[in-house]
């Protein structure tokens, strides 16, 4: 594990976007593994900038994100597509056929997780993938639980999780209550895993997760295993 404590988050955005740049400059194709919430921001700002400037090229990269709500098509303005095209797809030059979601809307939503599985086998499997982390220790919405869920599942979201979500929607009650997640099989299998975390009130979870115990109960302490782990964290 390369662990890596900077002083603030524009630090810990210019690093990260520089890693994931990195991947794409060793492999133009690459397939990248990507998050949602507030702790990747700053990083695809990064990445934009560096793409404008002419330093990345992303026009042969596929992505595939981690997670999706339940019930929220790609047009709504809390859905994960929605996120990633308004935050990062639209302001660099990937082509949208390329990037992957997992379709919160499918009529067979464990048919969906199955062939989320097998998509990202026919990718080639994930060459870098981004993680942020939960004040419970989750992962994509890999909940704290008393074993390791591998496939792609829906999942029930935790109440913690509900309630730190309700601040991008009109009241907790609005919220999702379940989720389609990439399992920890499709995490671990990632050639690269890079984890992002910002904040003082992180700084517990990160330190039972990475100098812990490894534990379903802190869903993210498994990532202890991976034989290519970057943690980049910010008090600030």
């Amino acid at each position: 594990m390369n662990f890596i404590k900077v002083n603030t988050y524009e630090e810990l955005s210019a690093r990260a976007a520089a890693i994931i740049c990195g991947q794409v400059a060793i492999k133009p194709s690459c397939v990248l593994g990507l998050a949602t919430g507030s702790s990747p921001l700053g990083t695809y700002a990064k990445m934009a900038e560096k793409n404008r400037a002419g330093e990345v090229d992303f026009s042969q990269v596929k992505s595939v994100n981690l997670d999706e709500y339940v019930g929220l098509d790609g047009g709504h303005d809390q859905s994960y597509r929605y996120f990633m095209n308004n935050n990062l797809f639209k302001n660099i030059n990937i082509d949208i056929k390329n990037t992957y979601v997992p379709n919160g809307c499918a009529d067979d939503i464990e048919a969906e997780c199955k062939a989320y599985d097998e998509l990202i086998k026919s990718l080639g499997g994930i060459d870098l993938q981004l993680l942020g982390i939960g004040y419970d220790g989750h992962i994509g919405f890999n909940e704290p639980d008393s074993y390791f869920e591998k496939a792609t599942h829906r999942v029930t979201l935790d109440p913690s999780t509900i309630e730190a979500n309700s601040r991008f929607f009109a009241s907790s009650e609005d919220v999702p209550k379940t989720a389609i997640t990439m399992g920890m099989g499709g995490i671990m299998s990632a050639k690269r895993v890079l984890l992002i975390a910002n904040g003082k009130g992180k700084r517990e979870i990160v330190e039972k997760a990475f100098f812990g115990p490894i534990t379903p109960n802190v869903p993210a302490s498994i990532l202890q295993l991976h034989p290519d782990l970057t943690v980049i964290y910010s008090e600030n």
